[in-house]
């Protein structure tokens, strides 16, 4: 329900101004109506591209090739995002919501993954031992007993020997989660904690829920639809330039933006709210072909880190841009698309896993150079998929380094040559090998800043949701703090946007607290009988 101060504000015409259209701004739109009682006119998202959805994106066509930057992983606890997309129709049946088929589809169609990790010589890894010697065990234990306070400024190789990072455990944790070695050990602590409920089942993924198409067509499109229906609007080509700010405590006045190669500007009283996607991990991606690799050059810098920038100049409060990008080799990494007009691919690997195509999970190659991993989902990932086209997606954790079979860094690779290094790697014969060649186009996408938000931080490089004094401004998205939940998360956004309109709002409902399985005694119980594993 609405809570009391929502209906004030909602009496004299308030208005909510959300910079960006991903997951954070969309979920913030759909609180905004859902608990702050705000009229769907009332509420306006501006985003600078022709497309919404953020890094929830999908597109491309069975005849081009479907391209997709990455995909989201959600389990059980994933209490914000649940809740939010508990009212939210589904797209392919509007008497189901997402949540329910979310659930549903993690019911009859679960990972029981067996070919995790996949080693030098093609080989299936035996995962039962997550492969800790004791020193790692007492490592792990130690960073997890650790106060966040004590690991400011750390890398996680400031908490490990480097036996730890050749371990069964790390190559399935870094790469499920995207970690590297020099990422914050801040991070690395809060996933320990939020996610060790999983550590039981984490060779198997069976924890693990999925969307049932792709991120865009299973969340965005429901999300956008219900706003649609309610009159919210999306101002797409509409760069927001800047805030102007006034005081007494932090108040935005105006907004200035550019649309269609004119200046404009919006006067904000301190009734309405403005809500501000800062930074993108997705800023700056850039899309290669089958025959020819991403384009090279430096990575520009959007609207999304540059407005963040003028904002926290001469701040303290507003957290510090420079710390998550201005250091693209420690953030980037890149993913591909294989659309294939031949079951021979996925037919392969349902007999190399003994699993249903969309059941097997990850698999990672661990004596890749790159670190490649791949995952073939449930068919068809895009709704708009035909049959007799396929769709699967891959990504390395290392693009600069050289491949084993190429010689070359996967940034200068085409798509069919990151194709040919995957097949190297999994020993397929020529005939195979070839006949997967000719039926596949492979769509690269080089992204700079993807996980910028795990870079080395200290507590105060992220703004809070709602700065201390803030009359009207709110900062949603990755690069916001909340305490204790995880970042490169839906999760983590939905949870942003669903504090910032509480928060703003005065609202008696908050969002439900952040699960704490570490405080549990059969889930650590559980956790320390994996780690033991010989």
């Amino acid at each position: 329900m609405p809570g009391r101060r929502a209906r004030t504000r909602r009496c004299v015409m308030a208005k909510a101004y959300l910079v960006g259209s991903g997951i954070a701004a969309l979920a913030a739109a759909t609180f905004l109506i859902r608990e702050g009682g705000f009229d769907g006119v009332d509420i306006h998202l501006f985003e600078e591209h022709d497309t919404i959805g953020g890094s929830l994106d999908a597109g491309g066509t069975a005849q081009a090739g479907y391209t997709m930057r990455g995909g989201r992983m959600f389990e059980a606890e994933f209490r914000c995002t649940y809740d939010l997309l508990s009212q939210i129709p589904s797209i392919d049946d509007p008497a189901v919501s997402v949540t329910q088929e979310i659930l549903a589809g993690h019911e009859d169609f679960a990972w029981d993954d067996v070919s995790r990790l996949v080693d030098g010589a093609g080989n299936i890894v035996d995962v039962h031992s997550m492969g800790f010697s004791d020193r790692d065990r007492l490592d792990l234990a130690r960073c997890l007993a650790t106060p966040e306070a004590r690991l400011d400024g750390k890398r996680i190789t400031d908490c490990f020997t480097d036996h730890f990072f050749t371990t069964n455990f790390w190559h399935m944790w870094c790469t499920t989660f995207a970690f590297q070695p020099w990422h914050s050990a801040i991070e690395f602590h809060r996933y320990l904690k939020r996610f060790i409920h999983l550590f039981s089942s984490f060779a198997s993924m069976s924890g693990i829920h999925r969307t049932r198409y792709n991120q865009y067509d299973s969340i965005v499109r429901p999300l956008h639809a219900w706003l649609a229906e309610r009159g919210v609007t999306v101002h797409t080509g509409c760069r927001v330039r800047d805030l102007v700010l006034a005081g007494p405590g932090t108040a935005v006045n105006r907004i200035l933006l550019a649309r269609d190669g004119r200046d404009e500007q919006i006067d904000v009283s301190p009734e309405d709210l403005v809500l501000v996607t800062n930074g993108s991990m997705t800023d700056a991606s850039r899309l290669g072909t089958h025959t020819s690799p991403p384009a090279p050059g430096t990575a520009r810098t959007s609207d999304a880190w540059l407005l963040w920038h003028r904002l926290s100049r001469g701040r303290d409060d507003f957290g510090d841009p420079r710390v998550f990008d201005k250091h693209v080799p420690e953030s980037q990494w890149e993913s591909f698309t294989v659309t294939a007009k031949d079951p021979a691919f996925l037919d392969a690997m349902e007999k190399f896993t003994g699993r249903e195509s969309g059941k097997g999970g990850l698999m990672t190659f661990t004596a890749s150079n790159w670190l490649l991993t791949v995952v073939v989902n449930r068919q068809p990932v895009y709704r708009d998929q035909p049959e007799g086209v396929s769709v699967w997606w891959g990504y390395g954790l290392f693009p600069d380094k050289p491949g084993n079979l190429t010689g070359k860094p996967m940034t200068e690779c085409t798509g069919r040559e990151i194709l040919e290094e995957v097949l190297h790697h999994l020993r397929f014969d020529e005939e195979l090998t070839a006949r997967v060649l000719e039926g596949s186009t492979v769509a690269p996408c080089l992204m700079p800043y993807i996980t910028s938000q795990f870079l080395v931080r200290r507590r105060d490089d992220r703004p809070h949701v709602v700065p201390k004094g803030s009359v009207n401004l709110a900062f949603i998205g990755q690069f916001a703090e909340v305490p204790d939940d995880v970042v490169f998360t839906v999760e983590y956004s939905v949870r942003t946007a669903w504090t910032a309109v509480a928060e703003l709002l005065g609202l008696d409902r908050q969002p439900p607290a952040v699960y704490k399985g570490h405080h549990a005694p059969h889930v650590l119980a559980e956790a320390l009988e994996t780690m033991r594993r010989r």
